[in-house]
Parts: C-alpha cells; structure tokens; sequence
C-alpha cells in the first residue's frame, strides 16, 4: 500500500524515512509542511488522490510545550484540526491513520502506577489539551486506526532533552535538572521501527486502537540527565531540584509511565530499556 508520512522532517519522521530506504511490502512518501498542509482538507484530498494513499502516519505536531500556553489555537490546528483532516480524510477511502500522541493527556491525576489505555484523561496545559482533542477527533471520525501515545521523544536530530543537556554539559559547570517529574525516556528510533514493523508486517490488520509505547523502565528528568552525563563521561555537576524552583505557567505531569502490556501482546515487538536505547543514540551522536 501506499503511505504518506507527515511530520517528516521531525525526530519520528526522519527515523521512518531512514528504515522506508528498506520497505519491501509498501510504498512510503514523505511530507512536511512546506510540501502540504495538513490543515488543508482540499489540499490533502488531491495528495490522496494523486498519490493514492491507503495509509497515513502522522508525526506532525506543535510540540513546544512551554510555547503552546501562549499560543493554544496554533497548536490547535496542529494537534487537533489537522487530526481531524486527515481522519475524515482516511475514513473516506477506508484507509488506516496512524497517529502519535502523547502521556501529557495525563497529568491531572494522582498517579504512581503506570497509566494504560483505560486511565482517566486530564491535561494539565495548552498541550496536552490540544493533543486530546486531536485524539478525540480521530475517533469521532470512524476512521480506521492505530493510536500510539508515547513519552519524553528525543533522538539525534531535531531539539530533545538529550541534545540540550549535552549543549548544557559543554557550556556549564552545573546543571539543575527536576527530581520530581516520573516518566519514560523513549528513543525515536524504537517508534519508528515499531510502527515501520506493524505496517511492513501487516500487524495492524484485526489490532486497530489505542495503545501507549515507550521503551521500558521509568526515570525523573535528574536520573535521565545523570544517564545521560554519566554515558558521556561529562564532567558537569548535574544536582536535583524541585519543580517549584522553577515556577512556570506549564504544569507537566508528575507521573506519567506508561503501561505498555496491551502493545506488548498485540504485536509481540520487543521493547528496549530506555538506558540502552540512550546508549545507541549517544553513540550515533558521537559519530
């Protein structure tokens, strides 16, 4: 089939573009902003038609989280409208849409076991409002799908938590980084081969839903950083604070694992620990 891939010069898109240079079964096509907009319902209906696209993966999203409080209708047409274009857009030709979220659609709860696909939804800012809503339209669409929220995304390219600690690490001598604040580091590089598998394979056919994939273990921001610096062999001084010592109109979520147990045993791909999955993409970037 063919696949169109949004969002393809993000983290998620470039990985997918790297492992299509190998697809046997499908045809992959990319695209970004600057060849469609997605928010575009005509636009995106003559890049259907054209290139008869039978799947999307979308990894586009407004994903500046502190910036989204001051601008929630742009990232609105990215994380919610754009959602329902491509839904509508897909459940018209009886295609597949793969969409990405996010664990920022918890948050409002006091959590401290893993949130799977059933735990009560409740952002806590601009965007983990917009990504739900975009979530919501998928499923108000009918559209056939698979769903996948994930967690604290880095990878070598674009701007992630481990390229800013590694540009911190070699311009200061300490860092203060949260302690407070509970999730899952996942390397883009997994997710990508992960979705790339389950279309490749054909694993979505009967497995259409809502699942949550992040790789294995939890962590803070401080222990993702000590890794991190640890790895690197840095010699900066990484110490632990609280949220509060930073006061910022973002409220993240305080515990946000995810239970990954219902992707696990759909499609029985093996997901690394998130230390080893740091390792390989520090050593990319060493490279």
């Amino acid at each position: 089939m063919n696949i169109l891939v949004t969002g393809a010069n993000g983290q998620l898109g470039t990985h997918l573009r790297i492992l299509a240079a190998h697809a046997t079964t499908n045809r992959w096509l990319f695209s970004d902003i600057d060849t469609l907009d997605i928010t575009d319902a005509d636009a995106v209906a003559r890049f259907i038609d054209t290139n008869d696209i039978e799947c999307i993966v979308n990894c586009a999203a407004y994903t500046n989280v502190d910036a989204a409080e001051d601008a929630e209708a742009d990232a609105d047409r990215v994380n919610h409208l754009a959602v329902a274009v491509l839904a509508n857009a897909m459940a018209a030709r009886d295609g597949l849409l793969v969409h990405i979220s996010t664990d920022y659609v918890f948050g409002g709860n006091e959590l401290n076991s893993p949130c799977n696909e059933s735990t009560p939804v409740n952002p806590l800012g601009a965007y983990g409002r917009t990504k739900l809503a975009g979530e919501q339209a998928l499923l108000a669409s009918s559209c056939q799908h698979i769903l996948i929220r994930t967690s604290w995304l880095y990878s070598e390219y674009g701007r992630n938590f481990v390229k800013t600690m590694l540009n911190l690490f070699a311009t200061r001598p300490t860092v203060n980084v949260v302690c407070d604040q509970i999730g899952t580091p996942t390397y883009a590089g997994d997710l990508a081969s992960a979705i790339f598998t389950i279309l490749e394979s054909e694993l979505y056919r009967g497995n259409e839903g809502l699942y949550h994939y992040s790789n294995e273990g939890s962590c803070s921001w401080y222990d993702f950083a000590k890794a991190i610096a640890r790895l690197t062999e840095s010699t900066c001084d990484v110490r632990s604070c609280l949220s509060s010592e930073y006061p910022s109109k973002v409220h993240r979520p305080s515990y946000s694992v995810l239970d990954k147990s219902k992707f696990k045993a759909s499609f029985h791909i093996d997901i690394p620990d998130w230390e080893i999955s740091l390792r390989k993409c520090l050593e990319n970037l060493s490279h």
